[in-house]
């Protein structure tokens, strides 16, 4: 074999060596995205249940709202810094801002996100928006809390597109229990 074919066929191989290294990289960036949605979604499954949580997103859902009718609490919900009485709307804030923040970057996929959590934080939003919509005017930060705003619209989108629920379709249901 000529010198020439020598370098062709080690060229080759050379290449296929490269391209089959291409791929493990590839399966293994796969594998460690995937290993690390699971360290979120354990994190956030731990912060759902936390005592602390469950406290301050009660509070948001049923506490916050009527507040908002006081225009001394308005006032103080757009000081700078926010009161400590107010923590709890804070606290639910910045943990769905970085719910937001995960589904934005990739690390938690958007439509699992929103299956699984989208009534809660479409609901969160919901009940805080008038206080982060007035901290961003009156502290001149317009991205204030934005990855949670981010969130809840993919929540919404989600919850748009499937009104029904999220049930696969073609799978057959369990039979129902009678009505009460």
């Amino acid at each position: 074999m000529s010198p020439e074919w020598l370098t062709a066929v080690s060229s080759l191989l050379t290449l296929l060596v490269v391209a089959a290294s291409v791929v493990a990289a590839l399966i293994q960036l796969r594998h460690m995205r995937g290993g690390n949605q699971i360290t979120a979604l354990n994190e956030i499954r731990e912060t759902f249940e936390s005592e602390k949580f469950r406290t301050a997103i009660l509070y948001v859902y049923r506490e916050l709202p009527p507040l908002y009718a006081d225009p001394a609490v308005r006032a103080e919900l757009v000081a700078v810094p926010l009161p400590a009485k107010y923590e709890q709307a804070r606290t639910v804030a910045n943990f769905f801002e970085n719910v937001g923040l995960f589904a934005k970057r990739g690390v938690l996929d958007r439509s699992f996100t929103a299956d699984m959590w989208g009534d809660i934080i479409l609901t969160a939003w919901l009940r805080l928006s008038p206080m982060i919509t007035n901290r961003r005017i009156a502290t001149k930060t317009p991205a204030l809390w934005d990855n949670f705003e981010f969130i809840a619209v993919i929540c919404k989108q989600f919850k748009e597109a499937h009104p029904e629920g999220a049930y696969p379709k073609g799978i057959d249901r369990m039979p129902q229990s009678e009505l009460w």
